[in-house]
């Protein structure tokens, strides 16, 4: 039976990356890292990657990581998503090191787990299983923060030094989590892994996404909870009224059951359980339109501050939307749901 509750371990890896993120990724400084020409925050994933091992939370120590798990990686990601944080992790530290765990490349997994390299798994951040065409693909996330390139063929896996490939960067709704679009041609690269390595890479990535939208979710939340107790109209604050409070409390319910499938695909995929494809799906489902609902939510609560630009629900809003795109949206995996529990299309 799948755990459901943080262990001790993950609530002191919660409260350091808490601390670190208050201090060096605060809603300010995320605003204003929005307004820079940069494709990532460098010194803020220099510490997370480095000095707290975030980079290689999966990578048993004598590969070189940090020897905890896919249930610690997915408390990390609950957390960057609550700060909207601009660091390659999921496009580095999940899906390439999950690809790595898979491969045959031991010391580029040891590079990527100590922090020293990223390797971004190359695949369409919206339809992840789309293959590459005549040596490109696009919309690749965290591809402009990466060292290395690693991308799926019919034959396998390959790895391709990221200087080698042509690299556009596209303008996208949330600038906290750029894509590209990349060229391989010309390039050459060297075979890794075979085809598994993708699929294990692309299941793990679906179920930590999850995690990153539950900690979205969770924001909002909070954030509007704490604006509506002290927002005052008509000398009553505006979370005294019914309408107001019904709202939060069913948000408050979908909240609580996105951390309920999200901790179970968590669990799933850091166990190798026979339901990982079955939790994948249902977290995927349902987190996906959760994460959107509560940005939404965040933004109308908050009457007309909630539009500016000087507050940072615009921030959750653009990732929740950015999320509810990534790996096909809800509705592929209801669709794979449907056909992993043998249900009539």
């Amino acid at each position: 039976m799948s755990e459901l509750l943080y262990g001790e371990v993950e609530e002191e890896l919660r409260a350091g990356l808490r601390g670190v993120l208050a201090d060096r990724a605060g809603w300010q400084h995320v605003l204003a890292w929005t307004e820079r020409d940069e494709t990532h925050d460098a010194g803020l994933w220099r510490v997370l990657g480095r000095e707290l091992g975030c980079a290689g939370l999966p990578v048993p120590e004598e590969l070189g990581g940090s020897g905890a798990g896919w249930r610690e990686t997915a408390v990390v990601a609950e957390e960057l998503g609550r700060a909207v944080a601009p660091v390659p992790f999921l496009g580095g530290a999940v899906l390439g090191v999950a690809a790595l765990l898979a491969s045959d490349d031991r010391d580029l997994l040891a590079s990527v787990a100590a922090g020293e390299a990223v390797a971004t798994l190359a695949v369409p951040y919206g339809s992840p299983e789309r293959p590459a065409r005549d040596g490109k693909v696009t919309g690749v996330a965290d591809a402009l923060a990466a060292d290395v390139l690693l991308l799926p063929q019919e034959d396998g896996l390959y790895a391709y030094d990221a200087p080698d490939v042509t690299r556009t960067p596209l303008t996208t709704l949330d600038r906290t989590r750029p894509l590209a679009d990349l060229d391989f041609g010309g390039a050459r690269g060297r075979r890794i892994g075979g085809t598994q390595a993708v699929g294990r890479a692309l299941t793990v990535g679906a179920a930590i996404l999850a995690s990153e939208q539950l900690g979205v979710a969770e924001q909002c939340l909070e954030t509007t909870v704490a604006y509506v107790r002290t927002r005052y109209q008509f000398a009553r604050p505006i979370g005294s009224y019914q309408a107001v409070k019904h709202r939060l409390a069913d948000l408050w319910v979908a909240v609580a059951q996105a951390r309920a499938v999200a901790r179970h695909a968590a669990d799933c995929v850091a166990s190798g359980g026979p339901d990982t494809p079955v939790a994948v799906a249902i977290a995927q489902s349902h987190c996906s339109e959760v994460v959107v609902h509560a940005a939404e939510q965040c933004v109308q609560l908050h009457g007309g501050i909630g539009f500016t630009w000087e507050h940072p629900a615009h921030l959750y809003l653009k990732r929740a939307k950015s999320l509810s795109a990534a790996f096909g949206g809800a509705h592929r995996h209801r669709a794979a749901l449907g056909g992993l529990v043998d249900l009539a299309p």
